[in-house]
């Protein structure tokens, strides 16, 4: 190649450079105006005080981090999301390779998991109302056996209805992440196994479960960012301050929010931001590890 090929050359890569940013630059800008700019106005009034006039140093942080209310949802959000994230990953992944098999029920099995992601969250909660009130159907299905009738979503059993929720509304959505993830494996390998002597169980933790290694710090974070969107349900249904047991970070900023404690809310979204982004670094660390 001559010199000034090469000259061409680079020329030519330039300007595909140039054109790929081109095109990349409304969407930078569009995350820089409503995401980036916005979050570091957060951390700048986390360090102000209630009028956003004068400095308060780590003040607020010291009082977020002291408060009752600040600890009870962090405990509840902290217990909920380790409850809720491992039991759908795994419930999700056994129904995925049970699909992926082509067992008879699969089709509509597939269309009850992905139903709840069809339905309005206006609709779950109608559907909530009318299971665990009082007068709901399950109050009077234990009033057969004696169990007297309550509101069940005001009692300690409202975190087990809540995890249920959760797991119900998001299912289908890790199971199309797992399906994906799947289809990726050469049935060929599986094929050598088999003639090889090996079984099922064989199949899936010396073949499946390494092949889907790399996916699983995609659908874990996917299903942590997706376990704080619960709040929408446990708000239309139990309101500012439902029953404790439930009471989450999200009803404490919505209320921080509703009483214009813009300190507290900034402080305590930017100490929230702090812990995701660890726990996400954390996961892809152990993963990358592992492959």
């Amino acid at each position: 190649m001559t010199d000034r090929n090469r000259r061409g050359f680079r020329n030519l890569q330039k300007n595909k450079g140039r054109t790929a940013y081109m095109f990349l630059l409304p969407s930078l800008i569009g995350v820089l105006v409503l995401f980036v700019i916005p979050y570091v106005d957060v951390i700048r009034r986390s360090f102000l005080d209630g009028t956003g006039q004068k400095f308060a140093g780590l003040e607020n942080y010291r009082t977020v981090l002291s408060g009752q209310a600040f600890q009870l949802a962090s405990a509840n959000t902290v217990r909920f999301l380790a409850v809720c994230v491992p039991v759908l990953i795994f419930l999700s992944l056994l129904v995925a390779v049970y699909l992926q098999k082509g067992k008879r029920p699969g089709a509509w099995i597939r269309g009850v998991f992905l139903m709840p992601m069809a339905m309005p969250v206006a609709s779950i909660v109608l559907l909530w109302n009318v299971l665990f009130t009082r007068n709901g159907f399950l109050s009077d299905f234990l009033g057969i056996f004696g169990v007297d009738a309550q509101n069940w979503m005001n009692t300690e059993y409202s975190f087990v209805i809540l995890v249920f929720s959760y797991i119900w509304k998001n299912l289908g959505y890790d199971i199309i992440l797992w399906l994906a993830a799947l289809t990726t494996i050469p049935q060929e390998i599986y094929e050598a196994a088999k003639v090889d002597g090996a079984g099922e169980k064989e199949c899936f933790f010396l073949i499946t479960m390494p092949n889907l290694w790399p996916s699983l710090f995609l659908i874990t974070t996917l299903s942590l960012i997706n376990g704080f969107k619960v709040f929408r349900e446990a708000y239309l249904v139990a309101g500012d301050y439902p029953e404790e047991h439930i009471y989450l970070l999200q009803h404490l900023f919505n209320n921080w929010f509703r009483e214009l404690a813009v300190n507290k809310l900034a402080a305590g979204a930017v100490l929230m931001g702090i812990v995701l982004f660890a726990l996400i670094m954390i996961f892809q660390k152990l993963f990358d590890r592992q492959t």
